[in-house]
């Protein structure tokens, strides 16, 4: 109502200055008739006018006798600087003035500052990206307003969280029926932070509280509030709640919180830390300051909690933390159910079995893996999704994209066969190790020239050290097997080494298994959400350790990786007859499922039904 206020007044005011203009301008082409300036000296010699007034630039006289238009008044630009002497010899009053137009005087200042302040608006629309919808609108919130039925999603189309949805469903019910829940003198929460993994549903969630509630739902990013001028993500924030005030009862969703609640430092640096700062004071302020019955909840989303502010995070503010994590078995069924409705499935699909071989799937993984099936069904023609467009999409985003157009020569068919089955049959002869799917030398991805697709066979939260060793011995396997066979490694065995070492000073860093050492972390908490890259920096030596202690921790590390490098090696030396044999299967079907691997393994003559044709042929 208080901008549909503003916006009348300056329409009206604009109104008012264009009429201004229009009647000013009207009369002057009505009255005044523009001559040259020699008739006007004419008209001077013949009596017609009765006085003269001399401007800066223009002389203008009164007719006597109005024409017959209804021109009462001539005028003519100066021409001549002796125009005193020279109007005395005609006997008629004259005078001198020193004026101006008002209107063209008001115009030569309006007219230059209304460019100028164009053209800034349009270099900041370009710099800022619009800055809050225009010059006008800097501190306006960017949040997108959603009503009862518009977000379009239900708690039914949610699945695989049930937790979060429990916790969830009590501010639905406070929405609803704010007397009923609060009888016992309870309030509704103000806050409520949901955490997790990327991917596990944390922004559909609160777009179901939404469209279950039935109430206005403002979604924005946290990164939306942060500009280049200090004090607009402030003004955002105020701005942001008073419209959710004013359509109480009302939901505000702040994703990717983290990006504006990280934790304040003692010394502040200028421009950006400075907004980042005055804006999250600004959300602390409000938090504290809106008055719970009014009805107005706060969700916020992140994936790095620890990064938040303590200050934000306390009781009073987000009273409530809900954990959204990856889904269990049974939560990844139920996942695949709500996202296979919109697709065909066969008669023979069991999304039981697609659950158990996707072990640390999130909820956005598990919907691109009924796409991708979908997709590969679409592309050979059939009529339903079947089992095997299931597992092909989960090797697609396992292992990436097939590589048909790369073809491999025979000695590193040999090589890459050699080292897959290295791992493979580490893996088989290991109790601690992973389930092996498939092994493949058809090039997949960016650089892999094969992989062994391993899936876990149930959800797993805790590791003995033992498992991790065994972990150890089957990504140091293939690299085994290429000493064995060639006596010499490849660089096939590149990322395989980089997972081995992470995992290798993991288990002396963070999990204190080596006995050296002991039960001492040397390494800085990792994030709980996040997936941290396989790399070297990922597991960095704290501080705290001296050089000496590095220099253990290395010998420690590299302990490790030789200790499970020999036991690959002995393993795959006590069974170098069935290695040789797979790997001449492998080189003829170029894929091994599970079933075929382990007739392979089990029997001696399992190789005689493999295809004819040359062992070492592309």
């Amino acid at each position: 109502m208080k901008n549909r206020v503003q916006l009348n007044l300056g329409t009206v005011l604009l109104a008012i200055a264009l009429i201004v203009i229009a009647w000013d301008y009207w009369e002057q082409s009505r009255s005044i008739e523009m001559v040259p300036y020699s008739a006007f000296e004419e008209q001077l010699r013949e009596g017609k006018i009765a006085e003269v007034t001399v401007g800066d630039s223009i002389i203008t006289g009164r007719l006597k006798i109005p024409e017959s238009g209804g021109k009462q008044t001539v005028a003519a630009i100066v021409m001549e600087p002796q125009m005193a002497e020279h109007l005395a010899g005609f006997g008629v009053p004259y005078q001198r003035v020193r004026g101006s137009n008002w209107l063209q005087g008001l115009l030569s200042w309006i007219l230059p500052a209304l460019l100028l302040f164009g053209l800034w608006s349009l270099v900041l629309r370009r710099a800022g990206g619009g800055i809050g919808g225009g010059l006008l609108g800097i501190g306006k919130s960017k949040a997108k307003i959603y009503m009862e039925k518009s977000t379009g999603v239900r708690f039914a189309d949610v699945a695989g969280v049930d937790e979060a949805k429990s916790e969830l469903q009590e501010i639905v019910d406070f929405l609803k029926n704010p007397k009923e829940h609060g009888r016992l003198g309870a309030r509704i929460p103000k806050g409520v932070l949901l955490m997790g993994p990327t991917g596990t549903g944390k922004t559909l969630l609160a777009r179901a509280v939404a469209g279950e509630a039935g109430v206005a739902f403002f979604s924005i990013s946290g990164s939306e509030f942060i500009e280049m001028f200090v004090g607009v993500g402030a003004a955002r924030v105020r701005d942001l709640f008073e419209q959710a005030r004013a359509n109480a009862p009302a939901i505000i969703f702040i994703d990717e919180l983290d990006a504006l609640g990280r934790a304040r430092t003692a010394f502040p640096m200028a421009g950006g830390q400075d907004e980042r700062e005055q804006t999250l004071n600004q959300l602390l302020v409000e938090l504290d300051g809106f008055d719970p019955s009014v009805g107005v909840v706060l969700l916020a989303a992140t994936n790095r909690p620890e990064t938040l502010d303590p200050a934000l995070l306390r009781a009073g503010r987000f009273d409530r933390q809900v954990l959204v994590d990856r889904p269990d078995r049974i939560g990844r069924a139920a996942i695949l159910q709500v996202h296979a409705r919109k697709i065909r499935l066969a008669e023979d699909v069991d999304l039981d079995q697609v659950a158990a071989i996707t072990v640390g799937f999130a909820g956005a993984d598990l919907a691109n893996v009924v796409n991708e099936a979908a997709l590969i069904a679409t592309r050979r023609n059939a009529d339903a999704v079947t089992l095997a467009d299931f597992t092909q999409a989960i090797e697609r985003i396992v292992a990436g994209i097939e590589r048909k157009n790369r073809i491999l020569g025979p000695q590193e068919r040999e090589l890459a066969a050699t080292h897959e089955l290295g791992h493979a049959l580490t893996a088989l002869a290991l109790p601690g190790a992973d389930k092996v799917h498939k092994v493949s030398i058809v090039p997949h991805g960016i650089g892999a020239l094969g992989y062994t697709l391993q899936r876990p066979s149930e959800d797993r939260h805790l590791l003995r050290r033992g498992e991790l060793l065994d972990r150890l011995a089957v990504l140091l396997g293939g690299r085994a097997a290429e000493l064995l066979v060639f006596g010499e490694p490849t660089t096939g065995a590149a990322d395989d080494l980089v997972k081995a070492t992470n995992l290798a000073r993991d288990m002396v860093l963070r999990y204190g298994m080596d006995s050296g050492l002991g039960p001492v972390v040397y390494a800085e908490q990792r994030s709980p959400f996040l997936d941290s890259p396989t790399d070297a920096a990922s597991t960095t030596t704290s501080a705290a350790a001296g050089e000496k202690t590095a220099q253990r921790i290395d010998d420690a590390v590299q302990g490790l990786i030789e200790q499970e490098t020999q036991r690959a090696t002995q393993l795959l030396r006590d069974r170098r007859e069935i290695l040789d044999r797979c790997v001449r299967a492998l080189i003829n079907r170029e894929t091994l499922d599970e079933a075929e691997l382990l007739a392979l393994v089990s029997s001696p003559d399992a190789s005689r039904s493999a295809p004819a044709g040359g062992s070492l042929e592309a």
